[in-house]
């Protein structure tokens, strides 16, 4: 977006030299025999907006500005991409800008970390309107563009599987409030036409409403499920955490055995299991074929290991050994509509 319209804005200039660019990468990659698989949105609001009107807050602008930048993107590389992806992770861009503060633009109510912002509302209202945003993008592609670009448009979302600590009722209703938050918060509206139940009993007032003329053009505003995951959480009732549904993420079994191989990010274990689990859980549920946009392992401590060790890869290559058995034993023997792994 900021290279292509560098203010950002509906009524502001396209930059040719951003236009060529992605022209030139999008004929290289045909010429190379790779299908151009196309985000528009990826985390890059132009600076121009968020100091104009407060970026994705303000509801009015930013999905006119949205719409407009895509029509250009469209109109632009259409011709050639014939799959689209609205936006990347609308959770992250809600959550961790506008929820926890760690991403731009930087708020949320920590004033140790940031100087502005309100996590129990911002994120919400983010979230609600990067929706819209994604919607009406769609809707304009299918109208406008599709009948003769014969393209695919969707949007990908980020959501890991998530398992019961244990047996009991309460943690096995925590697991589901957990995929509730992470997943369905987005899923839900856009492919089945509602917020989830527990969002809305946990939220109440703070979770916007759509207009019933919205809701028509959300529900069913994805040609596919676009999945980024990586891991499995172990779920817990009683946790603080609203971003996760009130519920504790752990990797430790009650017998206090691993889920499975710990990655160097704190957040991840090899489990494949559970990534079959999940595209079982998203093709039955929503019902699309499923493109794998984003899975993946950083194995811990390999920067400081000696050299030698490092390409040996023993984790990373356990890990894809196990996703890619995953997605085959889901495609072969459960009968998911997977129709690419990244």
């Amino acid at each position: 977006w900021s290279r292509i319209i560098p203010l950002g804005g509906r009524n502001d200039p396209v930059n040719p030299r951003g236009i060529r660019f992605y022209s030139n990468l999008i004929d290289s990659l045909l010429e190379h025999g790779i299908i151009p698989f196309v985000t528009i949105y990826h985390w890059d609001l132009p600076q121009a907006l968020l100091d104009r009107y407060g970026g994705w807050l303000n509801k009015d602008e930013i999905v006119q500005d949205y719409v407009r930048y895509a029509r250009v993107c469209f109109e632009a590389f259409g011709d050639r991409v014939k799959h689209w992806l609205t936006m990347n992770e609308p959770w992250c861009i809600s959550v961790l800008g506008y929820g926890r503060g760690v991403f731009a633009p930087g708020r949320s109510s920590d004033r140790k970390r940031s100087p502005e912002g309100d996590s129990s509302t911002e994120p919400w209202i983010v979230g609600h309107n990067a929706i819209l945003s994604h919607a009406y993008a769609v809707e304009l592609y299918r109208k406008e563009f599709k009948p003769t670009q014969k393209g695919q448009i969707g949007i990908t979302l980020n959501g890991d599987w998530a398992i019961p600590y244990d047996d009991t009722p309460q943690n096995a209703e925590a697991a589901q409030h957990a995929l509730d938050v992470a997943i369905g918060w987005f899923a839900d509206p856009i492919y089945l036409g509602h917020y989830p139940e527990y969002m809305k009993q946990m939220l109440r007032d703070r979770l916007p409403e759509f207009t019933p003329e919205e809701w028509l053009v959300v529900k069913g505003s994805s040609d596919f499920y676009g999945m980024n995951t990586y891991t499995t959480n172990l779920c817990r009732a009683g946790g603080s955490d609203e971003f996760q549904g009130f519920v504790d993420y752990t990797f430790t079994r009650p017998d206090g055995t691993q889920l499975g191989t710990q990655a160097h990010c704190s957040w991840l274990q090899d489990y494949p299991r559970g990534f079959r689990d999940l595209l079982n859980y998203a093709w039955k549920r929503y019902k699309l074929p499923i493109y794998v946009t984003e899975n993946g392992f950083a194995v811990k401590d390999e920067n400081s290991k000696p050299i030698a060790e490092a390409l040996q890869d023993h984790d990373r290559v356990n890990y894809f050994k196990g996703t890619t058995a995953a997605v085959k034993a889901a495609v072969l023997e459960d009968g998911v509509d997977i129709r690419a792994y990244f």
